[in-house]
């Protein structure tokens, strides 16, 4: 825990109850609830917001409230969200809620350049209840779409002083965008005034990771999981381009005798990251790391199990864009209780899925290995 709390300049965070949201029924279901109960502020932060059926219904729902006296503070990333329609953002200013563009683009010589983006989906109401996970706000995380299949991802619920933490990651993204801060509850609320959906008193600890820390924290957090793995970890990643030390890691942990086990999707949503996954197939699987492909769908999931109670859900994938230049944020769980609630949800992703190999790059044609090699040699700035 040492490591990831200098990491994070956070401290593990006692007497939480934490709920495994599986896939965007269940999501937006715990998330619409909670922020239908709201009688202070809500705090929400997605990278995407599509303005569909799911996407008018959060807004709506924001507009209600702001209209009822709920302070409503919103944040976007403008890149994330660049479709989203100036109507929908008038209309929650109109209706009283404060919605800022996260700037990643800010300023001719500013730091946060182009390539930044905030990738973080946070949810908080009144400092009571907090959500953290893959999903962002549209219909294809809800539905099943001809594109990519039935989507499959990825939230938790948080109740208790995690959630202020994740208050914390929020305000400083707000301030940013914003430059103003608001006036948020800082008591401590326990796990007991929660849903009672899920393990009670787990140590959670929330943890952001971004462009502007002077340490690497995305890969640094990947090696301390990969490296505390005594019998088994499970990854789950929409992406895996990876730099040379996690591999390295992966490949360390499989020879000395863990179950290692990464899950990627089978259909791709953007091809290079997917084709430069197929040059680490044969390396892997020489070491005894499995890679598994989940077929139903897009899986867009990023969990981590890690032997017998140590789990996170969060918003980074396993590829360079995370660990390097997106604003990312995880709750990372100590809970035995919780962990087999994870540890049952990549069970039935394991029976959804086909083993891959090194075999599954060498019987492809010669355009196809030249495309990935290529592709490998962007994979620094994919």
């Amino acid at each position: 825990g040492g490591v990831l709390e200098e990491l994070s300049e956070r401290r593990w965070t006692k007497g939480n109850e934490v709920c495994l949201l599986i896939n965007g029924e269940m999501t937006y279901e715990a998330i619409f609830s909670a922020i239908e109960s709201a009688g202070e502020y809500i705090l929400a932060q997605f990278f995407i917001v599509k303005d569909d059926k799911v996407g008018n219904r959060f807004r709506e729902l924001l507009e209600e409230k702001a209209r009822e006296g709920v302070r409503v503070y919103f944040v976007y990333d403008e890149i994330g969200s660049h479709a989203l329609p100036r109507k929908y953002v008038r209309s929650l200013r109109e209706a009283g809620v404060n919605v800022h563009a996260f700037h990643s683009t800010q300023g001719p010589s500013n730091r946060f350049q182009i390539n930044f983006r905030n990738h973080r989906k946070i949810v908080v109401v009144d400092g009571r209840v907090g959500f953290v996970g893959g999903h962002n706000i549209g219909d294809e995380y809800r539905e099943e779409t001809e594109r990519f299949g039935a989507w499959r991802d990825t939230h938790v619920q948080l109740v208790g002083p995690s959630v202020l933490s994740l208050q914390m990651v929020f305000l400083g993204d707000y301030y940013w965008a914003a430059r103003a801060i608001p006036d948020l509850r800082w008591d401590q609320v326990t796990a007991a005034d929660g849903s009672g959906c899920g393990a009670g008193e787990s140590e959670v600890l929330t943890l952001p990771t971004g462009p502007i820390e002077t340490i690497e924290g995305g890969t640094i957090f990947f090696l301390n999981a990969i490296t505390r793995a005594k019998r088994r970890i499970w990854i789950a990643t929409p992406y895996f381009v990876t730099d040379e030390s996690i591999r390295s890691a992966l490949q360390m942990a499989a020879l000395r005798g863990v179950d290692v086990r990464v899950l990627i999707p089978d259909k791709p949503d953007k091809v290079i990251p997917w084709l430069a996954t197929f040059s680490y197939l044969a390396d892997m699987e020489a070491a005894g790391v499995r890679i598994f492909r989940y077929e139903p769908g897009f899986l867009h999931s990023k969990v981590i199990l890690v032997d017998e109670s140590f789990s996170s859900v969060g918003t980074a994938n396993l590829d360079n864009r995370s660990m390097r230049l997106n604003f990312e944020v995880s709750a990372v769980v100590l809970n035995s209780d919780f962990a087999k609630s994870v540890e049952s949800m990549f069970e039935m992703d394991w029976a959804n899925s086909r083993e891959v190999g090194g075999t599954d790059y060498l019987n492809r044609t010669v355009y196809f290995r030249l495309g990935v090699k290529l592709a490998r040699l962007a994979s620094p700035v994919l």
